[in-house]
């Protein structure tokens, strides 16, 4: 487990404690859609399952998805975040989309993942709804 005062893997600049800990330890929800996209990162990074979970809209959860998360946490290696752009996603929004490149290594290959993801609002909060075409 990470240290609170050290760097939050999301690479915010801020130390995890005052980044992205709060919203796993469900003290906040998190204000804006880029907000939970990196909260969501670093829960991949740290292997939290039960807030990806959480984070992802039930019309969009995958019966598997759970397990499959189980199955490979272990296996991969979160290495870099880059958030390249957001749009609406505000305190006020209901709708939001993040576009990211994320870095990771499985198998000692590294990969790059790009994606343009769409965030809703549900009950109250922010969730992960799909990555757009």
């Amino acid at each position: 487990m990470i240290q609170t005062e050290e760097p939050c893997p999301c690479m915010s600049e801020m130390s995890y404690g005052e980044c992205c800990r709060r919203f796993h330890e469900y003290a906040e929800k998190p204000d804006t859609a880029a907000e939970l996209m990196r909260s969501r990162y670093t829960a991949y990074y740290l292997g939290l399952v039960d807030y990806l979970v959480k984070t992802t809209h039930p019309d969009k959860l995958q019966p598997n998805y759970r397990s499959l998360l189980e199955k490979t946490k272990n296996n991969t290696k979160w290495i870099g975040l880059e958030v390249l752009s957001s749009s609406m996603g505000k305190k006020t929004d209901k709708i939001g989309k993040v576009h990211f490149v994320a870095r990771y290594a499985e198998d000692s290959k590294e990969h790059l993942m790009e994606e343009h993801s769409r965030f809703r609002r549900y009950r109250g909060g922010w969730v992960y709804y799909d990555a757009a075409g």
